[in-house]
Order: C-alpha cells, then sequence, then structure tokens
C-alpha cells in the first residue's frame, strides 16, 4: 500500500468581495479568492488541473474543470508552496466554492488534492 503521507498537500484560501466590478442592481456579485497550496509531503507533485463546484445562495451549481491555476502547472517539491488569485462573479450575495486539484507526483503516481469548502459572502453593513 502506497504511504499517502507522500502525497500530501495543504490548500488555505483567502476571499475577498469586489464591490468595484460588482453591479448589485443587475445581481453581479464579484469576488477574488487567493490560494495557497503547500507541499506537505516527501515527493515533489505537479499541478496538472482543476475542478471547481461553484455553489450561489440560489442553489445553482457551476462545475468548472482546467488545466492548470492562472496559466500554470507548477512543480511543488516538498516544503514549496504556490500561490495565486483568481476570482468567480456569483448572482447572489453569498456562495461557495470546493474542488480539487488533479496532481502528478514524480514517481508517476496521480493523485488528487482536496479544496477545502469556502464561503463568498458580501460583508454585512449595519444601518
Amino acid at each position: 500500500m502506497a504511504d499517502s503521507k507522500k502525497y500530501e498537500l495543504n490548500v488555505t484560501v483567502r476571499t475577498a468581495y469586489l464591490p468595484e466590478q460588482s453591479d448589485e442592481v443587475i445581481d453581479r456579485y464579484v469576488f477574488s479568492y487567493t490560494i495557497t497550496i503547500a507541499n506537505t509531503g516527501s515527493v515533489a507533485a505537479q499541478l496538472i488541473s482543476r475542478h471547481w463546484i461553484i455553489a450561489d445562495g440560489g442553489g445553482s451549481v457551476q462545475e468548472v474543470r482546467g488545466l492548470g491555476v492562472v496559466g500554470e502547472q507548477p512543480l511543488l517539491k516538498p516544503g514549496d508552496s504556490f500561490e495565486y488569485t483568481s476570482g468567480t462573479a456569483l448572482s447572489t450575495p453569498v456562495g461557495s466554492m470546493k474542488g480539487s486539484y488533479q496532481m502528478v507526483a514524480e514517481d508517476g503516481l496521480y493523485f488528487d488534492a482536496t479544496i477545502p469548502e469556502f464561503i463568498l459572502s458580501v460583508p454585512r453593513v449595519l444601518h
């Protein structure tokens, strides 16, 4: 059985609402997310593709698949990390995202790195 500790990535996320790109009149809420992927395992691995599940507050779900992230397929050696910022637009002020990165280790093993679910929310202003 393969040693799963060899193939470990830690994925952390920071989000921000972008009011200057949003238009609440037409139900367009734009968010950025900054993701840090850290290789906490003992084998180098390359990010090949991504799979996102994006849900808005109205129950609509969109799946997005694609090669790499922000045009890159970073190779992460043990102890390395890679950070990037991207964004999405929702038709509701609250939604969520989760997914996975498809990775290939230097020893040829393919594995998925889970992107934990995170919430996208317009900050509430008290009147």
